[in-house]
């Protein structure tokens, strides 16, 4: 097989790996000290340059607004070149919050103007809903009258919806094609520890109408990228894909005899099996060190044999309040 280097986003092709900017600037989870953090992730956003990865995907709420300003800073010292190269992905939180508590109407069109301020720019690529989660509130009718509103004011180029489960985005597909809108992505957490979208139909259904999905925590939030054990577990406060350590052996054993066998660290491998899969990785990276190991992920592609390997130790996982897909 071929080594995979791009993947399809839409109308656009990216990097088949997006670089996820959850932990810049996030106190809360991630402790982000800035005069202890800044300079790792200028040399982060160095070594993507120099890598060739040029896709990030951020978030309104990720350090309330920190990661977009991070973002937007480095992009203002960044060569003309690869500012242009730079592909953006932003979301809006739909869930009631200091400067938006949206009781009247969805507030997405006031929250990516807010957020293309953090972030310098006047467009971004992709602008998306972070969650189903204000339904009670707003129809996912307004809610994607909305984010068609966003790409006919030059906003965003293109939107996509997050954690929504097959039903929401069959909806919410529907609605944005009847305001000549393509939905061209849902972001869910799909891994080697959760492959529950391959097991709800939701993956198939993204596929037969060309929506991309983008892969949050393939990691684990650091459980698969060999540095942990049940020894060892990582630090308390990372929920998603949170499993005793002991459980995950047997598919440990495998990464770390498939990651020798093709000379490039655990972590990668874990990436890779998602982007064999069809979807596209949101690998986190907080130092140029992160960045590189994410990168070896492009440079190989995992066999037929090895994704069945890997797939039949996997995890199903399970959804939640947060995460419907």
């Amino acid at each position: 097989m071929s080594v995979i280097k791009t993947a399809t986003l839409g109308t656009k092709q990216v990097p088949a790996l997006c670089l996820g900017t959850w932990a810049w600037g996030d106190k809360h989870v991630w402790d982000y000290q800035e005069a202890r953090d800044y300079e790792n992730l200028k040399q982060t956003w160095k070594a993507c340059e120099e890598l060739g990865l040029s896709f990030y995907d951020t978030a309104e709420i990720y350090g309330y607004g920190e990661s977009e300003r991070i973002i937007g800073k480095l992009l203002k010292d960044s060569s003309d070149k690869y500012r242009k190269e730079v592909t953006i992905a932003t979301k809006y939180l739909p869930f009631p919050h200091p400067g938006n508590w949206f009781f009247f109407r969805p507030a997405i069109v006031t929250a990516c103007k807010k957020s293309l301020q953090r972030l310098g720019v006047d467009q971004v690529e992709l602008y998306q809903i972070h969650g189903a989660t204000s339904l009670p509130f707003h129809s996912l009718e307004a809610q994607g009258a909305q984010l068609a509103q966003c790409v006919k004011l030059g906003y965003a180029k293109q939107v996509g919806v997050s954690n929504f489960n097959k039903d929401e985005l069959i909806r919410m597909y529907d609605i944005l094609q009847s305001h000549g809108v393509q939905l061209a992505s849902n972001q869910v957490e799909y891994s080697l520890l959760r492959t529950l979208p391959e097991d709800s139909g939701l993956f198939a259904a993204m596929k037969e109408r060309g929506i991309a999905l983008l892969a949050y925590s393939p990691l684990g939030q650091g459980r698969l990228t060999g540095k942990y054990s049940a020894a060892n577990p990582p630090p308390s406060g990372r929920r998603f894909s949170n499993m005793p350590m002991q459980e995950l052996e047997p598919l440990l054993d495998t990464m770390r005899t498939i990651a020798q066998h093709h000379g490039v660290p655990v972590s990668a491998v874990a990436l890779n099996w998602v982007i064999c899969k069809g979807a596209i990785p949101l690998g986190g990276a907080k130092n140029r060190e992160q960045a590189e190991q994410n990168a070896k992920a492009l440079s190989f592609t995992l066999t037929f044999e090895e994704v069945e390997e890997l797939s039949a130790k996997s995890f199903k996982g399970k959804t939640s309040f947060w995460q419907h897909g």
